[in-house]
């Protein structure tokens, strides 16, 4: 039996996050993982995040994206390793929409630096796209891609470089809390701390069957088409997009290597049971509504999937996040929900799990993404 300060169970984006800022602060961690660190079973691969200031979804989370573009830059530093290319973002939309009415109110209230693109400019600004003449055209130059794998292992780097412990391929059979410590057993040991964080992406629900919060998984496609020409390829300076369209609200990368230009659809996606026993061979429900954006708006795409890749969106009922201390067990802390918009929070979520860890609480503004939260409880 090995005794710990703290264990942290999951090691995807959020956990190796949690895992570098509890050992930083001097804490001997223990990170369990249940596959080995940096796989493609969960929700922390793929090769590519976006992150982004103007928050469509809730103005609310600019101060925490504020947060982790300050400590990405940190890391980056810290493990003299790039994880943020940063391209500018182009989002396409309607203007009675959800997405450019909600950027427009994170920009305002946040004085973000966010640009409308003249229609006359769309065409010479982004010749690889042809958006509908009723969409607005906005543009936030700081926007970007997250390299997430080299981001998930920076976290894990600096984790080990501060005597953090890793154990993987051991899956949690259980675990159970007297308030002041807690037993986490394995299929092959048996751990103990002071403080249990849950990181356990699409599995939480499997660790927390007790919670009575409600989150659905989502099997989630995205896909890699060939194009024509080099119009989408990074280096002639083609940005992440979104557009939100009414058949949905799709998004992408450019041409960063042969593979080509990577495109799915955020807004749905299959219900997973058992997230152990997803299909990752076939590609996605949604690959007719897929082409016909790609047919309607990316003139240069071709809209056959060269390429395509599974993860799992963990949804709460609002599609906000919970990061929040158990209801009875204050000495456990989750961080969870990330409805598949959570990525580029990882270092912001692992120092607020840390704080929550140390001093029962923390000073970011984080109310809005307690599990006690309307929406959570209805839900």
């Amino acid at each position: 039996m090995s005794t710990h300060d703290a264990i942290v169970i999951g090691l995807g984006g959020m956990g190796s996050a949690a895992l570098a800022h509890l050992s930083g602060r001097g804490l001997d961690v223990l990170g369990l993982e249940q596959f080995q660190t940096g796989h493609d079973r969960g929700s922390s691969h793929g090769e590519t995040r976006i992150i982004r200031r103007a928050y469509f979804e809730h103005p609310d989370y600019v101060p925490l994206v504020e947060r982790s573009y300050a400590l990405w830059d940190d890391l980056e530093s810290a493990t003299e390793t790039k994880l943020v290319n940063r391209t500018g973002l182009a989002l396409f939309g309607g203007p009675s929409g959800e997405v450019v009415p909600g950027v427009r109110r994170a920009a305002a209230a946040h004085g973000l630096d966010i640009w409308d693109v003249d229609r006359a400019d769309v065409l010479s600004r982004f010749p690889g796209f042809a958006p509908s003449a009723d969409m607005d055209v906005l543009y936030e130059p700081d926007a970007g891609i997250l390299a997430v794998e080299a981001c998930v292992q920076a976290h894990l780097q600096q984790a080990v470089r501060c005597s953090a412990h890793i154990v993987e391929r051991e899956a949690v059979v259980s675990w159970r809390s007297t308030g002041i410590e807690v037993e986490v057993r394995t299929e092959g040991a048996c751990h103990k701390a002071s403080h249990l964080v849950i990181c356990a992406g699409a599995w939480t629900s499997t660790l927390l069957r007790d919670w009575c919060v409600s989150m659905q998984v989502r099997r989630q496609v995205v896909s890699w088409f060939g194009t024509r020409g080099r119009r989408y390829r990074v280096e002639e300076g083609c940005p992440v997009f979104c557009f939100d369209t009414d058949d949905g609200f799709f998004y992408g990368f450019p041409v960063l290597d042969e593979r080509g230009i990577k495109i799915a659809r955020h807004d749905r996606g299959e219900i997973v049971e058992d997230p152990g026993a997803i299909d990752r061979s076939k590609q996605s429900i949604d690959r007719a509504s897929v082409e016909r954006f790609i047919d309607r708006y990316l003139p240069d795409v071709v809209p056959t999937a060269m390429h395509h890749s599974v993860c799992m969106y963990t949804m709460t009922p609002d599609s906000h996040f919970i990061i929040d201390r158990h209801r009875d067990y204050p000495n456990v802390v989750i961080a969870a929900g990330f409805s598949g918009h959570g990525f580029k929070f990882a270092p912001v979520v692992g120092s607020i799990l840390a704080d929550l860890v140390t001093t029962g609480k923390t000073a970011e503004p984080i109310d809005f993404l307690r599990a006690s939260r309307p929406a959570i409880v209805a839900g």
